[in-house]
């Protein structure tokens, strides 16, 4: 076997072998069972490990080629790695991972918080990298890029306590007893209010509800309530 092949097949089985490494370590701290603050800090650092034993393994791997290991070991052995780090963090990408490790440690938000970034509400599903998941109330995702979320002011509605909050919308006539209403309605919710008058008054009904219970089966679970209430004022038929 020529000296090329016998290099191109080290280097291919160093590549598995980090990787495979690389994916045990990353396993090994996803079977830990966190509370969502150190969830939170553990979900980024996975992705960090990962990536930093994945570019290490590489690296050492071009150590294996002659052609390019002069530039290898100069980047392994050397500043330039803390070099590389910072002249690209000035970059987009870079600075979105940056913000990623920020948010993971400073906690403005964590998973399963209820947010509101850009006006738009959602629960945090997913701190990546580089992006952050939001599930919104029609089921649909905001993608908010990590740096945006450390640089702006976000609204989180949980990051005090330890239940969120579901919250129901109705709408009844603006001609009826609206204190009466808001009377029956108390019975099911913490904070009762109206919210806008017009021909239709619509008004708000919000309750705690334990982080560890779905949000959105609480809320069904309240429109149900909310309803049952409603006609028992006689305000639905």
């Amino acid at each position: 076997m020529s000296d090329f092949w016998q290099r191109a097949l080290t280097v291919a089985i160093v590549i598995v072998v980090v990787a495979g490494i690389a994916k045990l370590v990353d396993l090994r701290i996803a079977r830990i069972d966190l509370d969502p603050a150190s969830a939170t800090r553990y979900r980024v650092l996975r992705r960090t490990i990962f990536t930093v034993i994945v570019f290490v393994g590489v690296m050492s791997t071009l150590l294996l080629i002659p052609e390019v290991r002069a530039l290898a070991g100069g980047v392994l052995a050397s500043s330039a790695v803390i070099g590389l780090v910072i002249g690209f963090a000035s970059q987009r990408t870079i600075g979105n991972v940056v913000a990623g490790i920020l948010i993971a440690f400073s906690q403005p938000l964590r998973l399963g918080d209820r947010v509101t970034v850009e006006g738009t509400e959602g629960i945090v599903e997913e701190i990546g990298l580089t992006y952050t998941w939001l599930r919104t109330r029609d089921n649909d995702r905001l993608v908010v890029p990590n740096e945006k979320i450390a640089s702006e002011t976000i609204r989180n509605s949980t990051i005090r306590s330890d239940d969120t909050i579901a919250e129901v919308t109705v709408q009844v006539p603006a001609s009826g007893d609206l204190r009466r209403v808001l009377n029956f309605l108390s019975a099911d919710g913490e904070d009762v209010y109206v919210r806008d008058m017009g021909e239709k008054a619509t008004i708000v009904i919000r309750k705690p509800v334990p982080r560890n219970q779905d949000i959105e089966r609480a809320e069904s679970e309240l429109r149900l309530a909310v309803g049952e209430r409603l006609r028992e004022a006689e305000v639905l038929s």
